[in-house]
């Protein structure tokens, strides 16, 4: 029975006790829906498999004591078939017991759903945007975005497994200053001139103004030697860099197309696919960001100050009204951000219910903006506009700090975090942390073949109950005999706990937008599933080493842990495929391979 079953039992029960009137004052209106009924598992085993807080959340209201209130409940749930005691604990704890074969009922349910196991609908009618990594197409994708295509990608395989639509789209922010520091940068690289003050360094920089060139060759366009224009130093000697020209204007027209498939290719490497590739430009293009501000300026949120056009979003909770075009008539960033989220929300194909933004710990001062932006649609920031910010990445190499990429200077990319740990444990170990804690990456664990590498550690549970698998095959050990109810040991009900448990989070994970908790699930599944593999035995191997013979009870127990008979061998075959199977939809949903042999 697994938590959410039971969670249904002691809804039923407590309802028809409240019709019966006999919790008090309650009402059967009064007993909260299961699905926000407490079941947890108790740290200690010795107070049962599941235990419900119920009592002490309704006490108040029912004007009972909770013990008196917990026990009239529990009188009831004793009655229900598949539970093997009930007892109240503490303050009014319900502690309940199963019997075996409810318990270990969770492995046909495994079985029998295979792939989808742990899947649900309760999103299902939602559309949600989802978007991520959207760095600058002016250089490979830094470690701040890898973390986000790993997170990101996680989080949509789990939106997905909870029964939403998800489009998961990339924002490519080619339109602006960004663009025309880079054209500057791989204009002065072709001269062999020092990048501009404001301009991008390293050495994918050279690279790219180089294929430029020889793509412009292969065409017949002699590139440098088209005009270039030096714009000097303004009225404080600043320097003003490369100017408009037709040359700069050559180099942006081939030059971001490249990085756009560079980072296009990055992604693809690193299992991440997006639905929908958005250009800001085309906002500008379309004529969205006049569309979006005509709605604003209909309902009077934007008004004209000192020659510019401003989003009155104090009217919307922000701290201070926004600029949206400047009094030199170009349009601030925050005027493609408006645009860009009435788009999504009207769109003809997948309007989206809820946009979520996954940004950096940089972007958190503009959360305040973003949300009087939502509300001045008029929907509702927080629920139809979710922002999440991430921490920062620190990568680690014999204790030190890492700045290993050659080509794009002092920081780390997705291609040299690929390169030095694999996409597994890349994947794995950035998605296994909360998006909200910064977090450090160990090269020299991740790239470790040990129990002490988490990817490594889960992977290798479900490699070893593959060759469990063979070796149970070689044995003749036939699955049909399996008498499940004989899963009655410690650890395998450990296991059991835990293959019941995994529905639950995987509803969590949507619902708290949290893709490390199928991580954390996982280790907790590969830790009880090492501990049962090396007590317990599926292929019988008798026990013929007079000195493990200690007599008596003790040796009845080696006996049937390392030599059990058929429907017990059987039970523990069903029993490793259940973790099997449960793993391989874990780490499915990090985007994370469940390898047959290590």
């Amino acid at each position: 029975m697994s938590p959410e079953a039971l969670a249904q039992e002691i809804f039923s029960v407590a309802q028809d006790l409240a019709e019966q009137t006999a919790l008090g004052s309650l009402t059967a209106e009064d007993i909260p829906a299961a699905d926000k009924l407490a079941v947890m598992r108790p740290k200690d085993r010795a107070h049962g498999d599941w235990s419900t807080n119920i009592a002490m959340q309704l006490a108040k209201k029912a004007g009972m004591p909770p013990r008196q209130l917990a026990q009239s409940i529990a009188d009831e749930m004793g009655q229900v078939r598949g539970i093997a005691s009930v007892e109240v604990a503490g303050p009014g704890f319900i502690n309940i017991t199963l019997d075996a074969a409810a318990s270990a009922a969770v492995v046909d349910k495994v079985l029998q759903d295979g792939q989808g196991y742990g899947s649900n609908d309760h999103l299902q009618g939602k559309t949600l945007n989802l978007e991520f990594v959207s760095a600058n197409p002016t250089g490979p994708i830094h470690i701040g975005g890898t973390r986000w295509a790993a997170v990101g990608d996680s989080l949509a395989r789990v939106l997905k497994a909870n029964g939403a639509k998800v489009v998961s789209e990339y924002y490519f922010n080619d339109h602006g200053e960004q663009i025309n520091r880079f054209a500057k940068s791989l204009v002065a690289a072709a001269h062999g001139e020092e990048a501009p003050s404001d301009g991008y360094k390293g050495a994918y920089i050279d690279e790219i103004a180089q294929r430029v060139i020889e793509q412009a060759q292969g065409e017949g366009v002699d590139i440098l030697s088209l005009p270039r224009v030096v714009a000097g130093a303004d009225k404080d000697g600043n320097d003003l860099g490369e100017g408009d020209s037709a040359q700069r204007e050559e180099f942006r027209k081939r030059a971001v197309p490249m990085m756009f498939a560079e980072i296009r290719e990055s992604m693809k490497n690193f299992r991440v696919n997006f639905d929908v590739w958005f250009h800001e430009n085309s906002l500008y293009e379309d004529g969205e960001v006049d569309q979006a501000f005509d709605v604003l300026r209909e309902q009077g949120d934007l008004f004209e100050k000192e020659g510019a056009t401003w989003f009155a979003s104090t009217k919307h909770g922000d701290d201070k009204d926004r600029v949206v075009i400047k009094s030199d008539g170009n349009y601030a960033y925050f005027a493609a951000d408006i645009a860009y989220y009435y788009n999504k929300r009207h769109r003809k194909i997948s309007p989206a219910d809820v946009a979520i933004y996954m940004l950096g710990a940089d972007h958190h001062g503009y959360i305040g903006r973003m949300m009087a932006m939502c509300a001045a649609f008029g929907d509702e920031p927080g629920v139809n506009m979710q922002i999440l910010i991430g921490q920062m990445v620190n990568v680690m190499k014999d204790g030190k700090a890492v700045r290993m990429s050659k080509r794009a200077g002092n920081v780390v990319t997705i291609d040299d975090l690929v390169e030095a740990v694999g996409v597994d444990a890349a994947r794995y170990s950035l998605a296994r942390t909360d998006y909200n804690q910064s977090v450090d990456i160990d090269l020299n664990l991740l790239a470790s073949h040990t129990n002490e590498n988490p990817v490594y550690y889960v992977q290798y549970a479900h490699a070893r109950s593959k060759n469990v698998d063979r070796n149970a095959a070689a044995a003749g050990i036939d699955a049909a005999l399996a008498d499940l109810s004989l899963l009655d040991s410690e650890p395998a009900e450990a296991i059991l706990a835990q293959l019941s448990l995994y529905p639950s989070v995987v509803q969590t994970a949507a619902d708290q937008r949290g893709p490390h908790r199928i991580a954390h699930y996982l280790e907790d599944l590969a830790g009880a599933y090492h501990r049962w593999y090396n007590l317990e035995r599926v292929v019988p191997m008798p026990l013929t080493d007079p000195e493990s013979r200690e007599g008596g009870e003790r040796t009845a127990e080696l006996e049937k842990a390392k030599n059990p008979e058929p429907a017990l061998a059987a039970a523990r075959l069903k029993l490793n495929d259940a973790v099997c199977q449960v793993i391989e939809n874990g780490l499915g949903l990090l985007g994370v391979s469940a390898p047959e042999k290590m």
